[in-house]
């Protein structure tokens, strides 16, 4: 039996914490017979871990909450496939990973290069429980700094995912991470959520907000909106009927449907 590691010392509720619980509630749903995100890299992650998982079990409510996180990770799952259908040799950053296990629950074709990008601190997390392979890298740094881009090669069509991320930047970091990609590499797509203002003056943890694709498109002219949707379209897929009818007036009703948003765009 492969020995468990010791993540005790992770205080609670920081923001350390919510990687795990995030990890938890893609775990939890995918050991269900009906799963929408089959994430079996998160199940084995969260057995490998010495957690008190029974207290984020009693503290998140994962029969309700854990599909506010696998729908979202769902969405962003099936715009990667399809890049990767259309791109199999291509590049794919995924920035702020935190603990997710996007890379090992898609299957990748073989020649794809994937790269994780997060704090230093967050790597070093994920390299106690997640070993590096061919094809597959993880980098020690701040989304938002510069040199990190030196490390990627810049000769194949290349994706971007950032999942919860954007708006923990400002405005101004988040044009600056764009215009970074889209001065380095050719060509890809760049998909993300993000937060309408409404969400963001009651939340004090985000710094930004995102009206609207045009006006991303307006920070950077490389940038073509591919699609802008809700994660709370694929509310068809939630096995439960209460909740899914939940769901289905979350992606229905317009001061529902903002609460969240998804964005592709092309470049």
């Amino acid at each position: 039996m492969t020995a468990k590691v010791d993540f005790s010392d992770v205080e609670w509720r920081s923001v350390t914490w919510t990687m795990l619980v995030t990890l938890f509630l893609r775990a939890y749903e995918s050991r269900s017979p009906r799963t929408i995100l089959n994430d079996r890299a998160a199940a084995e992650l969260v057995d490998r871990i010495d957690y008190d998982w029974p207290r984020i079990e009693r503290t998140t409510a994962p029969r309700s909450n854990q599909y506010t996180v696998t729908l979202r990770a769902r969405a962003l799952d099936d715009w990667t496939r399809e890049f990767l259908t259309a791109h199999p040799d291509a590049t794919v950053l995924h920035l702020g990973c935190g603990l997710d296990s996007r890379a090992f629950r898609l299957n990748l074709p073989a020649d794809v290069r994937w790269f994780d990008v997060d704090m230093p601190e967050v790597i070093a997390m994920r390299r106690r429980v997640i070993k590096e392979r061919t094809g597959y890298r993880m980098i020690a740094s701040s989304v938002t700094g510069a040199a990190w881009f030196d490390d990627i090669p810049t000769d194949r069509p290349t994706l971007v995912v950032a999942e919860g991320l954007v708006m923990y930047l400002t405005e101004d970091e988040i044009r600056e991470l764009l215009q970074r990609i889209t001065d380095r590499f050719p060509s890809g797509q760049i998909v993300f959520d993000a937060m309408p203002p409404s969400i963001v003056r009651v939340q004090k943890l985000f710094k930004s907000s995102i009206r609207s694709a045009a006006q991303v498109q307006g920070w950077n002219r490389r940038l073509r909106c591919v699609e802008e949707t809700t994660p709370w379209r694929l509310y068809p897929l939630v096995p439960s009927r209460f909740l899914r009818g939940i769901y289905w007036a979350m992606a229905s009703l317009p001061w529902l449907r903002s609460f969240e948003r998804l964005y592709r765009f092309s470049f």
